[in-house]
């Protein structure tokens, strides 16, 4: 019973950052289009999210949960991690899948997409099925429900994959917009993108529950593919996006992630 409820638990944690991404589309229920200003503020917002969660969450619960020689495990997590986004950057680059195709599918070219979003989405499943890895664990501190104890980490890694999600709903969203997508089919378009989330998570939260010797490598790989998703694809976003604004943007950027990371440091030490 409680292995099921953990995963059903694990799964909808997974499901919620997932719909989180749809809300990247409200904006477009409201304006026919966002700023560059904006834009640039988003990414930089979730990039600073994503660092600071990355830092001060999974690094921080790797290193405590990692008995008495916890680096070699969190370094070796973190390498993993970083080629899985290496890999992942080139296959999305050999597949070319564009927006468009989306509204055009046939079910074997949705199948296909999907699988091409599993690779893109693992890292952030992974990351929240990680975080809840103490679940129901005595001596943990979290919220309990029915009778189990969520671990603090794993509400603070749905809430930030959560909001890091609303820009790539954003980025999905302008491109099928300026197809004339209605603003509902943008919202379960967006929401499409990120259903592997919740499958990683369960994925992965089974993985370092079996394997709990893992779990410093656990931490770091989730810690490590977030890191380098920020560095190589976040940042680089805003940039493009700013390219156009006084500064390239950076100041913009700079503003988003300091903002990001004033949001989650707190929550970390809670």
């Amino acid at each position: 019973m409680d292995l099921w409820f953990n995963l059903t638990l694990v799964f909808v944690a997974g499901f919620i950052t997932a719909l989180a991404t749809g809300l990247g589309a409200i904006p477009f229920f409201l304006v026919e289009e966002i700023g560059d200003r904006w834009n640039v503020g988003l990414w930089g917002f979730a990039s600073g999210i994503m660092l600071a969660a990355s830092l001060f969450g999974l690094i921080f619960e790797g290193l405590e949960n990692g008995g008495s020689q916890p680096v070699p495990k969190l370094v070796a997590g973190l390498l993993t991690g970083v080629v899985l986004v290496v890999v992942s950057h080139r296959l999305l680059n050999d597949s070319d899948i564009d927006p468009q195709e989306y509204e055009e599918a046939d079910f074997k070219k949705l199948v296909l997409i999907l699988g091409i979003l599993t690779v893109h989405s693992f890292p952030e499943g992974v990351a929240v099925g990680v975080s809840f890895a103490e679940l129901g664990f005595e001596g943990v501190d979290g919220f309990t429900i029915a009778g189990q104890v969520v671990p603090l980490l794993a509400v603070f890694m749905t809430i930030a994959i959560s909001i890091h999600n609303i820009p790539e709903g954003i980025a999905i969203s302008i491109p099928l917009r300026a197809m004339g997508v209605s603003e509902w089919r943008m919202v379960g378009w967006a929401i499409f993108s990120s259903l592997p989330q919740p499958i990683g998570a369960v994925i992965a939260f089974s993985f370092v529950r079996v394997a709990q010797e893992f779990l410093p490598f656990g931490f770091g790989f989730a810690a490590g593919a977030m890191i380098y998703l920020v560095l190589t694809e976040f940042i680089p976003e805003a940039l493009d996006q700013g390219a156009d604004l006084a500064g390239g943007g950076r100041r913009e950027l700079t503003a988003g992630i300091a903002a990001g990371v004033a949001l989650m440091v707190p929550l970390a030490f809670i």
